[in-house]
């Protein structure tokens, strides 16, 4: 492993690759503020211009820049337009948004750019430490598994439903779940719930659903409401930095999320999403009392944990594309066209045939986690002045990256009708006080929870692997846990509440 370490430093700090992952970093985080881009788009775009290169270290160190940079930029928008501008960075709204309105968004860009350095830079330490070992933990997970990983991630759904409002956030998430179903099914290759149009087949797409569900209400509210654009507290560009007192909350919030999503990302098919989602779900969960209460409404908890949880990921990510040859997500699927395009075969052997490879990536992270962290910093006090624009420019700035977002993702001209649509439901819902995150998890989960149950029930004829794999039980039984607990928690602070009233 030292000898392996001091080849990768060897390969990383040579000057080409220092510019790899230089303009990685700079491409990266560009695209991840622009919503609807993402960077699955670059890296396929990118791919041609990587293949010239001739060298597969220096290509995959940009494309891998690309890769952490997007997710590492998509806070921008999340942040300061509730316009998320990759999935994984979904959650970074629920509490980056909230904390802008209120005057806080250079404090919220800091504060995510740090948790994001944190996460990536931990993330980077477990992959050199634990990838061979990682590697054969990954194929132990099938698709019963996967299914029972997806019923955690669903049964987490409380954590984004406010006070009394847990019937609700099941209803919008049986809603995300439905949604899901539009397109061919997992069992069979035939469209379904499409109304006969050829447009949607391949389902809905979840860029131009997060766009509807965020973004596009947004743009309604400001218009609805002219005391929520920047004319008034949100303008104030101040307070870049964040207290001792913050930082002692957010240590320990940023370090579980980084060693949690690390290994969620480690898992195939989990992701910078799922990992997001789950830390933040966590988080508020094993909260107390008024921290508890401050998630959703500027919590700095709940700023961090997605941040450095996504980060994370995205490093876990490397470890089952780089050890096994399987690509953990779509964006590491095409990293992996990538790295066949150059004559590389990841797999086992790839850390005794081309070590060079293996590890200079490693380092290049460490690397590129840095440079995103000094790109980053100085330029938060500019970024963060897009709040103080006019909220008459403001609106159309916000409708042309989501109509634009929706579009280029597909190609399509019909997902705008969608976005429109789905847009005007998202803000009747949000005038209800829905929850509207619930929806978007049933969605992201429901694919994956369908394909993993079909396939299960395919190898096991019925639901007999459930009793016959003891992992599967286990994140069940997980599952049901996060279920009751929240409703046991408020159980018994109402009888302490009544045991205090009838005391007085």
């Amino acid at each position: 492993m030292l000898e392996g370490i001091m080849i990768g430093l060897s390969a990383a700090f040579s000057i080409q690759n220092l510019l790899m992952v230089v303009a990685g970093c700079l491409i990266g985080t560009f695209i991840g503020m622009l919503p609807g881009l993402g960077p699955m788009s670059i890296i396929a775009i990118m791919i041609p211009v990587a293949i010239t290169l001739g060298d597969p270290t220096a290509a995959l160190i940009l494309l891998a820049g690309v890769y952490y940079g997007a997710i590492f930029g998509g806070s921008t928008s999340s942040i300061l337009l509730n316009a998320p501008g990759v999935a994984g960075t979904v959650a970074t709204s629920f509490d980056g948004y909230p904390m802008a309105l209120k005057g806080e968004a250079g404090k919220a860009l800091t504060i995510a750019a740090v948790a994001s350095f944190a996460g990536g830079t931990i993330g980077a330490i477990l992959l050199m430490i634990f990838a061979p070992m990682l590697s054969t933990v990954a194929l132990l997970f099938h698709s019963a598994e996967y299914f029972a990983l997806m019923v955690v991630g669903l049964s987490a759904i409380a954590a984004f439903a406010g006070t009394g409002q847990v019937a609700k956030a099941l209803m919008m998430t049986i809603l995300g779940l439905i949604l899901a179903t539009v397109g061919e099914g997992a069992l069979f290759n035939m469209p379904r719930f499409t109304l006969g149009l050829m447009d949607l087949q391949s389902g809905i797409s979840f860029i131009t659903l997060a766009m509807a569900m965020f973004a596009l209400p947004e743009a309604m509210f400001l218009v609805l409401n002219p005391a929520r654009g920047a004319t008034g507290k949100s303008s104030e560009i101040s307070n870049l930095r964040f207290t001792k007192d913050e930082a002692k909350i957010m240590a320990p919030v940023i370090g579980r999320q980084s060693v949690q999503g690390f290994f969620i990302g480690v898992l195939p098919g989990a992701g910078a999403t799922i990992a997001s989602f789950l830390g933040y779900a966590v988080e508020r969960n094993i909260a107390k009392g008024e921290a508890q209460a401050e998630f959703g409404k500027g919590s700095v908890r709940g700023l961090a944990a997605p941040e450095s949880a996504n980060n994370a990921a995205c490093t876990g990510s490397f470890v089952p594309l780089l050890t096994l040859g399987i690509p953990g997500s779509g964006t590491t699927a095409i990293l992996l066209g990538a790295l066949i395009a150059l004559n590389v075969t990841p797999g086992p052997r790839l850390m005794t045939d081309t070590p060079e490879i293996f590890w200079a990536v490693i380092i290049s992270m460490f690397i590129g986690n840095l440079v995103l962290l000094i790109l980053n910093l100085p330029l938060i006090p500019y970024i963060a002045k897009i709040l103080a624009v006019p909220r008459n420019f403001l609106i159309p700035f916000i409708l042309f990256f989501t109509l634009m977002g929706a579009y280029i993702g597909q190609n399509n001209a019909t997902e705008l009708l969608i976005l429109v649509g789905l847009g005007v439901v998202a803000t009747i819902l949000r005038f209800a006080d829905y929850p509207l995150a619930p929806l978007l998890i049933g969605f992201i989960l429901g694919t994956m929870l369908e394909d993993n149950f079909a396939r299960s029930m395919q190898l096991y004829r019925g639901l007999d692997f459930i009793l016959e794999r003891p992992m599967t039980m286990g994140l069940l039984v997980l599952a049901a846990v996060l279920v009751l607990l929240p409703s046991y928690r408020a159980r018994r602070a109402r009888r302490r509440a009544e045991g205090v009233a009838d005391g007085d």
